[in-house]
């Protein structure tokens, strides 16, 4: 049960004309009254410890008491972390070129850490390559993420005096990542990753979940921010559960830019891809709850970065979850006592 400090603290920084946003949509989708619904959800921030965000994607407004329990939610989340996650160690994962180095052996690619480079390192790392990105070292959503080419600068003195103008930011070049060609069929301009969430427990990794992460609307990456959209993954079959989503909870059984359908699509490398992570997820065991994105190669799966503040919604939507149970009893399994 959230603590009503707690509550108090969700509902002081709640926008009113969001949290009316939410009982609008829940009257229109569940015909309760809005004066019942308002209270329903103040009941499930102090037991369940749902934000009124939560209380709509998960369609709390129809459960019983003992669905709503096994949902992960904004509160709970924010335990299985403090559980699982030692923050002394975050900064191996908040930090681009800490993680790069850290996780060297999996992302099958080349990096170039620019607090440590030359021209000359630069050159060097330059060689042969068309296409780099830059990256910052600590970056959110894919925001500060350019996409640079060689063509587009006069010679490469030129292009590292733009990576090293400390006004763009970056950390680290990264080589371009070439996706395995059922990936960019879904949607050929941006490296779409599955998103796998792993925890440790001694000398074991267990997978809660894995989700496909897409580009959408002509922009090159695949953050749900930047109007991307998910869809989870059988993680026996290596397929597509239809529908996809968007963070603004809209549904597409066919992704809106390619017309590719969803739901079946093989996803190929999935198993490798979940053993991958559960292999990295034991290199810093002080950080036991990781949300590692990974992308598709034609040759393997390659590990993009790991979130030590893993999202918690992607596996737990309606349409995902026909029988209305959510992850909590994944992570009862780790976390004893958890509710």
């Amino acid at each position: 049960m959230a603590s009503i400090v707690y509550v108090c603290h969700v509902l002081r920084g709640a926008s009113l004309k969001k949290l009316s946003n939410v009982i609008d949509r829940a009257h229109e989708k569940s015909g309760k009254s809005k004066t019942a619904l308002f209270f329903d959800i103040v009941d499930c921030a102090v037991k369940y410890g749902a934000g009124y965000y939560d209380y709509l994607i998960f369609a709390f407004y129809d459960m019983t008491p003992t669905q709503r329990a096994t949902y992960v939610t904004r509160m709970k989340n924010k335990k299985i972390v403090r559980a699982l996650n030692n923050e002394s160690y975050a900064h191996i994962f908040d930090n681009k070129n800490q993680f790069d180095k850290r996780f060297r052996k999996y992302l099958h690619r080349d990096f170039l850490d620019l607090g440590e480079t030359t021209p000359e390192s630069f050159r060097t790392f330059m060689k042969d390559k068309q296409v780099v990105f830059g990256k910052p070292n600590c970056a959110e959503c894919g925001h500060g993420i350019e996409k640079l080419k060689t063509a587009d600068f006069s010679d490469l003195d030129a292009m590292f005096a733009y990576v090293m103008n400390p006004a763009k930011n970056f950390g680290v070049l990264e080589e371009m990542i070439v996706q395995h060609e059922d990936m960019a069929k879904l949607y050929p301009l941006a490296v779409n990753t599955i998103r796998i969430v792993t925890v440790a427990d001694g000398d074991k990794a267990y997978c809660a979940y894995a989700t496909c992460k897409m580009g959408n609307e002509g922009k090159f990456v695949d953050n749900m921010e930047n109007s991307g959209l998910a869809c989870p993954i059988d993680q026996k079959t290596g397929c597509l559960i239809g529908p996809a989503h968007t963070s603004k909870l809209i549904n597409f059984d066919e992704h809106p830019y390619t017309g590719v359908k969803l739901a079946g699509y093989h996803i190929p490398y999935v198993n490798e891809a979940i053993a991958l992570c559960e292999k990295a997820a034991l290199e810093v065991p002080q950080m036991r709850y990781i949300g590692w994105d990974v992308a598709i190669c034609q040759d393997g799966p390659a590990i993009i970065e790991g979130n030590n503040y893993p999202g918690y919604d992607f596996f737990q939507l309606p349409e995902h979850t026909p029988d209305k149970i959510g992850l909590i009893p994944f992570f009862q399994r780790f976390i004893p006592g958890l509710k």
